[in-house]
């Protein structure tokens, strides 16, 4: 009886871990077969981004759903378009404005694949940051079931910069490659690292024409100080030699020192 309790049990305890773990795995959702999302943009100018979706019934099992859309992008214009298995075009729609809701997707249209694209400004940047770099959400997407429960397709995000932004962005990287290469020399850029590590705060403060200054010099300072290094090194590489020529020469001179007068009759 004990056995047969112990086992019982421990089929309890199994069933349960089981249906915990099939739980915890993500179910299959919509499929993204194909994204066109630039990776950044300059603030005020248009962009475009393309999302395909398919796969659009298998999880949860549903012939029907909405499909809703947000973006950061500003003066914005949608294009969803409709397609059936062959990749004809079953319907077209043209939502406006940021946002977007309850757009059907059903089967019994015959729609097998939803493309969606967004056009519009890039916004304003609110803070920057360097690392990560600042960015804006370009496009969206989320499945819904009527009056139930909605959950995200994907999201796509796009860096955003100003010129200005972007000058000091780059000034940045440069003197972080310079500050690597005195290290990689065997140079310890202290100097050149304050000032970088100061550039970035001044970025991230949105003082550009400082940034660029600061960055600018760290360059300046992790160059002199990768050749300030290799000039060491090679003094040291050169005393090396002559301290080793010295040491061959005086070997020979000994070593005639060392042997006797040469007899002149052989």
């Amino acid at each position: 009886m004990t056995r047969t309790n112990s086992n019982h049990s421990s089929r309890v305890v199994l069933a349960t871990i089981v249906v915990l773990l099939a739980a915890t795995v993500p179910a299959a959702a919509v499929s993204v077969t194909g994204e066109d999302v630039p990776e950044e943009g300059q603030v005020g100018t248009q962009v475009s981004a393309t999302v395909t979706l398919d796969e659009l019934y298998r999880n949860p099992q549903s012939e029907q759903w909405q499909l809703s859309g947000t973006t950061e992008l500003t003066d914005v214009s949608w294009t969803v378009v409709f397609y059936d298995q062959t990749g004809s075009q079953v319907e077209l729609v043209e939502p406006t404005g940021q946002s977007f809701s309850g757009v059907d997707i059903a089967a019994s249209t015959g729609t097998a694949e939803v493309e969606v694209r967004v056009t519009g400004t890039v916004p304003e940047v609110g803070s920057y940051s360097y690392d990560p770099a600042q960015a804006f959400t370009t496009m969206e997407l989320t499945r819904g079931q009527s009056g139930g429960a909605s959950s995200t397709i994907d999201s796509w995000e796009s860096h955003h910069y100003t010129e200005r932004s972007d000058a000091a962005r780059q000034a940045i990287d440069e003197a972080g490659a310079a500050i690597e290469e005195a290290r990689a020399a065997g140079a310890n850029p202290s100097d050149a690292q304050a000032n970088y590590d100061d550039a970035i705060a001044a970025y991230e403060d949105g003082s550009f024409d400082v940034a660029t200054n600061l960055a600018n010099r760290a360059t300046e300072q992790a160059n002199q100080a990768e050749q300030s290094s290799q000039t060491r090194q090679t003094i040291i590489y050169a005393v090396g030699g002559l301290v080793v020529l010295a040491l061959l020469v005086g070997g020979v001179l000994y070593w005639r020192s060392q042997q006797g007068p040469e007899d002149p009759l052989g």
